[in-house]
């Protein structure tokens, strides 16, 4: 039966957006495969790792049959990649093999049965929908995502927080060291809701989402997220428990305070960044009126120091960061200026954007 038949770009675009996921090795061999399901012209490619499940269509089909299989995604895709630009691709399928056929070229892949994949079920309810141009909600996802936990043994923590309240569409991502928090305003008015969705999926989400103002619908259920965008559907289970209240976490009331250029401070982090050795990533901050001193030391008594002028006149805090927390968020941002502003040294540091109170983003202090 023949399945595809199409220019190698058009065939290539479907397996790209559903093969971010595939696991290169998993307890269950078929889910190193996409499945593939004909139905006359329309063919749809479903990706999953149980977790995730990512669903796209494309009218590439020949034929009116009707047909199914799965098959080995990144030798699929491997094998389309290597193709010249040009030129027709046509995959069909006879007795448990694809064969994928370009000009000379041919391969033969191994399948397996469409009936043994196991897909995500689907929720039967869903308690909130929004609707967002997808721009909004890649933006929202790229002002936090950096300060999301890996591996960290409290699983809340390894994904985002997304709250709908109001008007108001907020993501939140914390390791317990630094927190991270954005927010955009909608037209639509919603009952709250508070779901962690795990970092795989933001991160899948990232890749997928465009600049565009074209719409994404997101649908929340218990258990589980469904969006929709383009011709995507990625379905995505919760991560089960209670996120930190965030509210508690951002510092208010602070009266030192400062705005500073982002370029220059990331420069001079940066530098100070080279002194600071694997296990240790501390720089020393200490803020005067009208001067910012950053020094860094190592185990081999090397040394920087950074000094910039800033237009301050509160307190004197002689404080520590990690570095990384720092450099995270000021390579993420794409302001001109930011605002600091700092309690003493045992408390937490709040950077904002200035004439801004959309992002929040809080970073612990550190011993030095």
């Amino acid at each position: 039966m023949q399945l595809v038949k199409t220019q190698r770009d058009t065939l290539l675009r479907p397996l790209q957006i559903v093969s971010g996921i595939v696991e290169r090795r998993h307890t269950l061999p078929i889910l190193a495969n996409i499945l593939i399901r004909k139905d006359g012209e329309k063919v749809s490619f479903l990706s999953t790792d149980i977790e995730v499940q990512i669903t796209t269509h494309a009218d590439v089909g020949v034929g009116g049959e009707v047909g199914a299989t799965t098959v080995a995604a990144r030798k699929l895709l491997d094998i389309l990649r290597a193709l010249p630009d040009s030129g027709d691709v046509s995959l069909s399928l006879a007795n448990k093999r694809m064969t994928v056929q370009s000009g000379k070229s041919r391969f033969a892949l191994q399948t397996l049965a469409a009936e043994e994949f196991p897909t995500v079920a689907q929720a039967e309810h869903y308690n909130a929908r929004v609707t967002l141009p997808q721009k909004t909600l890649k933006h929202l996802f790229n002002m936090v995502h950096f300060a999301m936990a890996q591996q960290d043994i409290r699983y809340y923590l390894n994904g985002l927080l997304l709250v709908v309240d109001g008007k108001n569409v907020i993501a939140v991502a914390t390791d317990g060291h630094r927190l991270a928090f954005c927010q955009v305003e909608t037209d639509q008015d919603f009952q709250r809701q508070e779901v962690i969705i795990p970092r795989k999926t933001i991160l899948e989400l990232q890749r997928l989402l465009e600049d565009l103002d074209n719409p994404v619908e997101l649908e929340i259920a218990n258990n589980q997220v469904k969006l929709t965008f383009a011709d995507i559907e990625l379905i995505s289970k919760l991560v089960e428990g209670k996120f930190p209240d965030y509210t508690r976490v951002i510092p208010k009331g602070y009266k030192n305070n400062f705005t500073i250029d982002r370029q220059t401070l990331l420069h001079a982090l940066q530098r100070a960044a080279i002194m600071t050795s694997d296990k240790f990533k501390g720089v020393r901050c200490i803020i005067a009126p009208g001067s910012l001193k950053i020094s860094s030391t190592n185990a081999d008594q090397e040394e920087a120091v950074e000094e910039l002028e800033i237009d301050y006149g509160g307190d004197s805090i002689d404080i520590g960061f990690n570095v990384t927390y720092l450099l995270d968020v000021l390579n993420n941002l794409k302001t001109d200026n930011i605002n600091i502003a700092l309690g003493d040294a045992n408390s937490s540091a709040l950077i904002t954007l200035p004439d801004n109170a959309d992002f929040k983003y809080v970073v612990m202090p550190m011993r030095i």
